[in-house]
């Protein structure tokens, strides 16, 4: 789970949540920017985001554990970044994340 850059598969997503998956495996072509996220050991993670002109913002966050979820805070942000993200399943080649 760490050091993987976890791109959203929006068209994989659920009632439960937004669908990550690694992006080293099969990344279908989108117009729509996928979201992003990358979580470090040492409780930091970047949550990546499409900006106004669909370009890419890193934003710095860091990450807790909370019963059986990990919830991502991002430091400030814009763009919808600043919501709170609870990795509430987490298996090697899946994560589901829902926000709130």
């Amino acid at each position: 789970m760490f050091h993987t850059r976890w791109v959203h598969m929006f068209e994989e997503d659920t009632g439960a949540g937004a669908v990550y998956r690694p992006d080293t495996g099969d990344v279908p072509l989108s117009r729509r920017p996928r979201g992003q996220l990358t979580l470090s050991p040492d409780g930091t993670a970047r949550v990546t985001v499409g900006g106004p002109d669909d370009r890419p913002i890193d934003i710095d966050a860091q990450w807790t554990q909370d019963g059986d979820e990990l919830v991502v805070r991002p430091k400030g942000g814009s763009g919808g970044a600043d919501r709170v993200l609870r990795v509430t399943i987490e298996a090697p080649t899946q994560l589901l994340v829902r926000k709130g």
